[in-house]
């Protein structure tokens, strides 16, 4: 099982109301669980963030340190704007790119390499704006959309959550 699988599993659970799902497949058993809080009186309990965890035997080559790149595509739901408070609020015609996966923030390759994208670049659907390092792997983090960096809503070396938007894009 890769990564997009369980991504996707953990995105069809919060769909649903299980809170845990237990997967064995070729050896490797995953158990997601969802947290419900504890609410009082007629109210339904509301899922909470979903977390994967499990166990696996690890092949002797992967003990070995290495740099594996990979490519991920950043989606995200309709456009934001900070207001003054730094809460992210609606505005037209802005797109959010958040990040799919925990992990640091790279906006270059190197330290000494140029950003991928600043504010003002015109970025295409599939060009690479930054680097999510999870795990000691660097991930490639791709446009989900065509249009103009307006704001970038992280540092370079910043830890970012799963979700979290990282980019305004007009």
């Amino acid at each position: 099982m890769d990564y997009k699988e369980i991504i996707n599993l953990m995105r069809e659970m919060n769909k649903t109301n299980l809170t845990k799902l237990e997967i064995e497949d070729n050896g490797v058993k995953i158990c997601i669980e969802k947290e419900v809080p504890a609410i009082s009186g007629a109210q339904q309990a509301v899922p909470g963030p979903a977390f994967v965890s499990g166990y696996a035997p690890i092949p002797a080559q992967a003990l070995q340190p290495q740099l594996v790149n990979q490519t991920v595509v950043a989606a995200a739901p309709a456009g934001t704007a900070e207001d003054g408070e730094g809460k992210l609020q609606e505005e037209a015609g802005t797109k959010k790119l958040v990040s799919p996966m925990v992990g640091t923030f790279y906006s270059a390759a190197s330290p000494d390499k140029p950003p991928f994208a600043k504010v003002g670049d015109k970025v295409k659907k599939g060009q690479t704006i930054c680097i999510i390092e999870a795990m000691k792997l660097m991930n490639e983090i791709e446009s989900e959309y065509d249009g103009e960096i307006v704001k970038i809503l992280v540092n370079n070396e910043d830890m970012v959550e799963f979700g979290q938007p990282m980019f305004l894009i007009k």
